[in-house]
C-alpha cells in the first residue's frame, strides 16, 4: 500500500515539491508585510528628523490634480487597501473562518472588548479636553499586517487555530473601524454626491445579483462610486469597502458556485501583494514622519499621546483578554485547539498593535489640528512598539513546548540515518 503511495507521488507532475529559496518563503509569510512595515515607519522618523526633513514635508504638502500627496495616499492609495479589507470581510463570512455563528463568537467578543476598552481608556484622559476627545477612536484598531508579521517570526510557538483566530479578530476590528469612520468622521455631506454614489452602489449590486462576472466592468464602476463618494463629504476610503462587498464571490448569482475561480477571488489575489508590499508602507512612510525636534519626553504625559498609549497597550489586552476570557466561561465561544491562556493574552497584547489604522483614524480626528496630528503619531508609535515587544516575548516564552516538541528526538534522528 505505501509502495503505490510512493509510485504514484513520483508520477505525480508537482513531484518531487518544488524547493522554495529562504527569501521567496519570507516573502510569502506575513513576516515580510511586517518587516517593510516597521522598516518604512523607521525610514519617515529618520527622515523627518534630518536635514530632508524640510523636503519630506514639502512632498507631502505638493498638489497633484487639487489633492496633496498624503491626500492621494489617505483617500485613494488607501481606498485600494480598504477594498482588501472588504474583500476579505466577505470572503471569510461566506466560507471562511467566519462563515458560522459558532466560528464568529469568540473573535466578534474579543474584538468588541478590544474596541471598548481602550476608547474608555482614551476618553478618561481626554475627557477634558473637546478638542482631544475626537480621538477617542485611535487606540480601538488593530493592524492585522503587523501583528501577523510578528506571529510569523515566532512560527512554531504560536499553534495554528491562534493565528486564525487572531485574523478573525482583526478582520472583525476592521469592519468596526470601518463603522467607526463612517459615523463619526465623516464631513458635510452633499446630497448630489452621495445621489451619484447611491446610484453606482445600485448598479452594482444589480449587477452582482444578475450573476455578471465580468470584473473590469465592477472596477469602473466602482472608481466613479470613490470619485463621488470623496466629494460627499463621507470619507472616500468607504468606497473600497462598498465595492468590494459587490464583488461576486460565486457565479450564475449565487454565493457558493465556483468560488475559487471567483472574480473577488482574482482581485484579492491581485491586490493583496500590492496592498500588503506597496501601499500600506508608502502608507506608513507618509504617515509615521514626526519631526521630534523641540517635543520634550513630557509630551508623552499629555492626553492624547497618553492616551492612545495606554489605549493601545492595556486597553487592547484588557478588552480582547477580558471579554475573551467571559466568552469561554460562559461557554459563548470555545478556547482555540492547542493554545493555553498564556498564549491567548500574549495575542491580547499583539492587538495593540494599532499603526495603520490607528494613524489613519488619528489623520481624520486631527485633520485641522497639526500639534494633535504630531502628538498621535507619538502614542501610536509608543503604544504599538510595546505592545509588539512585550506580546512577543509573553509568545515567546508560553510556547516553548510546542517548539520543543517540534524538534525530533535524538534516538529517533539515529535511527533515521542508521537507516
Amino acid at each position: 500500500m505505501a509502495q503505490r503511495t510512493d509510485d504514484s507521488e513520483a508520477h505525480h507532475p508537482d513531484w518531487p515539491p518544488k524547493r522554495r529559496s529562504p527569501l521567496h518563503a519570507f516573502l510569502e509569510s506575513g513576516a515580510a508585510a511586517g518587516v517593510l512595515l516597521v522598516f518604512s515607519a523607521a525610514l519617515a522618523l529618520i527622515i523627518a528628523n534630518s536635514a530632508l526633513g524640510p523636503v519630506y514635508f514639502e512632498l507631502l504638502d505638493a498638489k497633484i490634480a487639487g489633492l496633496s500627496v498624503l491626500h492621494w495616499i489617505n483617500d485613494a492609495l488607501m481606498a485600494v487597501f480598504f477594498l482588501v479589507v472588504g474583500l476579505e470581510i466577505k470572503r471569510e463570512f461566506i466560507e471562511g473562518q467566519l462563515a458560522t455563528w459558532s466560528r464568529r463568537a469568540l473573535p466578534a467578543l474579543a474584538a468588541l472588548g478590544g474596541m471598548i476598552a481602550p476608547a474608555l481608556i482614551y476618553a478618561a484622559l481626554a475627557w477634558s479636553d473637546a478638542q482631544a476627545l475626537r480621538g477617542w477612536a485611535i487606540p480601538a484598531a488593530t493592524d492585522i499586517a503587523f501583528a501577523l508579521g510578528v506571529l510569523a517570526i515566532l512560527g512554531s510557538r504560536v499553534p495554528v487555530s491562534l493565528k486564525i483566530f487572531l485574523t478573525a479578530l482583526a478582520i472583525l476590528d476592521d469592519l468596526g473601524a470601518i463603522l467607526i469612520i463612517a459615523l463619526f468622521y465623516s464631513g458635510n455631506l452633499s446630497l448630489p454626491m452621495l445621489a451619484g454614489a447611491g446610484a453606482c452602489l445600485a448598479i452594482l449590486i444589480a449587477l452582482n445579483l444578475r450573476g455578471v462576472r465580468l470584473l473590469p466592468l465592477y472596477l469602473v464602476i466602482g472608481a466613479a462610486l470613490w470619485f463621488f463618494v470623496l466629494k460627499s463629504g463621507i470619507h472616500a476610503t468607504l468606497a473600497g469597502v462598498a465595492l468590494a462587498l459587490t464583488i461576486p464571490l460565486g457565479g450564475h448569482g449565487t454565493e457558493s458556485d465556483e468560488p475559487e475561480h471567483s472574480p473577488l477571488h482574482t482581485l484579492e489575489h491581485r491586490l493583496h501583494p500590492w496592498s500588503s508590499y506597496v501601499i500600506v508602507p508608502v502608507f506608513g512612510f507618509a504617515n509615521a514622519g514626526v519631526s521630534i525636534a523641540g517635543m520634550s519626553p513630557s509630551l508623552l504625559l499629555t492626553p492624547v499621546p497618553l492616551g492612545i498609549m495606554l489605549g493601545l497597550f492595556l486597553g487592547k489586552q484588557i478588552g480582547v483578554f477580558g471579554f475573551a476570557w467571559l466568552a469561554v466561561r460562559l461557554r459563548l465561544g470555545t478556547m482555540p485547539a492547542k493554545a493555553n491562556w498564556a498564549q491567548l493574552y500574549g495575542i491580547s497584547l499583539l492587538c495593540g498593535i494599532g499603526f495603520t489604522m490607528s494613524l489613519f483614524i488619528g489623520a481624520l480626528a486631527f485633520e485641522k489640528t497639526p500639534a494633535l496630528a504630531a502628538a498621535t503619531k507619538i502614542g501610536v508609535l509608543a503604544g504599538s512598539a510595546l505592545s509588539a515587544v512585550i506580546g512577543y516575548v509573553v509568545l515567546h516564552l508560553a510556547g516553548r513546548h510546542l517548539a520543543t516538541a517540534e524538534e525530533p528526538a535524538p534516538a529517533a534522528t539515529s535511527r533515521k540515518r542508521a537507516h
